[in-house]
């Protein structure tokens, strides 16, 4: 089994063992990797690699980054000798995993966000969820006990929002010199841009559990994606980061054997 979670951004793959568990206390893979949009040659060999040491037979893929992309992960995977026995393309669904989804158009939602519920819901079951994948885009989604969706937001990733801050200025502020330290009030143009982008985050975080709280007392927050590690400092709220939720999900959906 190859997992493979195809963002806006990066490419990420993870390929389980046949006995893989997963807990809130260890959701580390053996085998991971991930590569930005550009770096395909160096996806195409570590999958030939993988291929080589064990066949894959059966791929899973989550791929919101359009067609294109997704016709070339297909005639690569495709390539492999032996041929894989089967490529499976994952898509919301009105209930998969223990998640109900409740868009109003099922289909609309983000193959990504369903994904990473699931997996969510899979690590914490029982338990009212606020999710944060902080990429590309920040996604905000929610989740009841039972698993219900009860719908999200999504606004700007943080290195978006700041790009687009900065792009009319002389200072183009560099998220990655960010550090724990900066202050709330800066003193210069970059600075101001990246506390206002991090406090605009952390805001719309902030708000979305503390309107979940009202009806489940106790909601727990957990932050995935790149940005999160930057955003969770500036959070006055009680969270839990979790890498990797869409493989997460994918995995849990593939145990399953959900049809």
């Amino acid at each position: 089994m190859l997992l493979v979670d195809a963002g806006n951004t990066f490419i990420k793959w993870a390929r389980p063992n046949p006995d893989q568990i997963f807990n809130p206390e260890s959701v580390s893979w053996k085998n991971f990797g991930a590569v930005r949009h550009h770096e395909l040659a160096a996806l195409k060999s570590a999958w030939k690699k993988l291929h080589e040491e064990r066949p894959i037979q059966h791929i899973l893929i989550s791929n919101v980054a359009g067609q294109y992309l997704g016709n070339i992960l297909f005639e690569f995977l495709t390539t492999l000798k032996p041929a894989p026995l089967k490529i499976e393309w994952f898509y919301s669904r009105p209930s998969l995993g223990g998640v109900k989804n409740t868009y109003l158009d099922y289909r609309k939602l983000g193959s990504d966000r369903f994904a990473s519920m699931i997996g969510a819901h899979s690590l914490f079951p029982d338990k009212a969820l606020v999710i944060v994948t902080a990429g590309t885009a920040t996604t905000i989604d929610t989740l009841s006990p039972d698993g219900t969706f009860l719908g999200g937001m999504i606004l700007p990733g943080l290195k978006l929002m700041a790009e687009s801050l900065a792009q009319n200025t002389a200072q183009l502020p560099d998220i990655n010199q960010m550090n724990n330290e900066s202050a709330v009030f800066a003193n210069n143009t970059g600075d101001a841009i990246l506390s206002g982008c991090l406090n605009a985050q952390a805001g719309a975080i902030e708000r979305a559990v503390m309107t979940q709280s009202r009806q489940f007392p106790g909601v727990l927050c957990l932050l995935s994606g790149g940005a999160a590690r930057y955003i969770a400092p500036n959070l006055p709220i009680p969270f839990r980061i979790i890498d990797n939720l869409v493989l997460i999900g994918l995995h849990t959906f593939s145990v399953q054997n959900i049809s």
